[in-house]
């Protein structure tokens, strides 16, 4: 079997689990000796692009017919049996999805958001729920400016959506959607979306992070003037993950060190925020390896997200590891986690509910190895690296025989 699998990297530096699972599946799939073959770009591109290559790539947001030409020779030469697509926005654009339909190929597409709900991907107004563009209507987003505060640039893209909606280009040229969680399947089947080409698929963690748990990376000279015990957050700095939450709740957990791990819009907040406090530790934007070391020698871990998430690597991650979280009830967090047994739950935005919750195990020892515990065995039962390969061989082969 070949495969073309087709992904939009975010920007470098930028703690994304999407780019990591579409790398960790390319390799899942080549070490099972399918033939793997790769399309990709990068937000980087914009980034250092001159205007006018700014304005052409925003133009093809639309309909990128670079991209749409690049595929469509790629699937001609290659002749691959199924094209999976991770996340196509904004530069490679919906056309992709035509080139491989029009070259006779199944696409399957793996939803890391929700963005075929809610343009902006995080079905969030600020940071709260919203779904209201769920009915199609999307030219509210200007408003609202939902995306990235700018009236004009959520015009731009409520124009792509409202185009591809007219199109039902998101509900006809993809063959079979693998979601992350429960809350996308609902959230796809209450805007029309067909059942029966909807199948549930959760992440796995690579075998190179499994080797960081056996063997770890030295740290020493990061922590050599840290507190022995600590809490960590690690993953991207954005309002979609609760940063705000954090940073008031910690503001009443002065005895409670906490380290924080990662980049994104927020991070100059956080790093003043940080400098004032002297229970936390803001270390910015860390390789992977040297995450998964500092959450291995934490006490647990903390993930305040105000989204459903997708499959949260974080959380994986964590109870790889051993590590008791403590979350939102919402989304992916409320699948994953039995309160009390393998973490410990908060409602949303719940500054005191949170601090609570932290305190609870924080001042519990047994509590703490209990949970861990738990949660490396719930990873072993569900995240499977093996177990994850048989279910993506099978929803290829099944699509096939559509």
């Amino acid at each position: 079997m070949k495969v073309l699998i087709i992904h939009n990297f975010h920007r470098t530096g930028s703690a994304s689990g999407d780019d990591q699972v579409y790398n960790n599946e390319a390799r899942l799939l080549e070490e099972h000796g399918i033939e793997v073959v790769k399309y990709n770009t990068s937000n980087d591109v914009f980034d250092n692009a001159k205007l006018i290559g700014k304005i052409c790539i925003t133009l093809g947001m639309i309909w990128s017919f670079k991209h749409y030409n690049n595929v469509k020779s790629i699937i001609k030469k290659e002749k691959p049996d199924i094209v999976h697509v991770h996340t196509f926005f904004p530069i490679l654009s919906p056309s992709i999805l035509y080139a491989a339909k029009r070259c006779g190929v199944k696409v399957i597409a793996t939803l890391h958001d929700t963005r075929f709900v809610c343009p902006c991907a995080s079905s969030l107004r600020g940071d709260t729920i919203c779904n209201d563009c769920g009915d199609g209507k999307y030219f509210r987003m200007c408003g609202f400016r939902c995306f990235k505060g700018s009236k004009t640039m959520s015009f731009f893209v409520a124009c792509v959506f409202k185009y591809h909606r007219w199109r039902k280009s998101f509900y006809k040229q993809i063959d079979r959607y693998i979601c992350l969680n429960d809350t996308q399947i609902d959230l796809l089947k209450a805007i029309g979306f067909a059942e029966e080409k909807i199948i549930k698929k959760y992440n796995f963690v690579d075998n190179k992070s499994q080797t960081v748990k056996k063997n770890g990376v030295d740290i020493t000279r990061i922590t050599s003037d840290f507190p022995k015990r600590y809490v960590v957050y690690y993953g991207r700095l954005g309002v979609e993950k609760g940063i705000n939450t954090l940073m008031k709740t910690w503001d009443n957990l002065v005895d409670i060190p906490l380290v924080i791990i990662g980049g994104g819009p927020l991070e100059q907040e956080v790093e003043q925020w940080a400098a004032h406090k002297s229970n936390v530790y803001y270390l910015g934007y860390k390789d992977h390896d040297t995450c998964l070391a500092f959450v291995k020698k934490a006490d647990f871990v903390v993930f305040p997200s105000v989204w459903y998430e997708g499959c949260s690597m974080v959380e994986i991650e964590s109870q790889m590891l051993g590590k008791p979280v403590v979350a939102s009830d919402i989304g992916f967090s409320r699948e994953l986690i039995k309160d009390g047994y393998n973490g410990l739950l908060f409602p949303l935005k719940d500054c005191n509910s949170f601090a609570k919750r932290v305190k609870e195990l924080w001042y519990d020892n047994s509590q703490i190895l209990k949970m861990g515990n738990n949660a490396e065995a719930e990873f072993e039962n569900k995240f499977d690296r093996e177990n994850n390969y048989l279910q993506l061989k099978k929803i290829y082969e099944d699509v096939l025989l559509t």
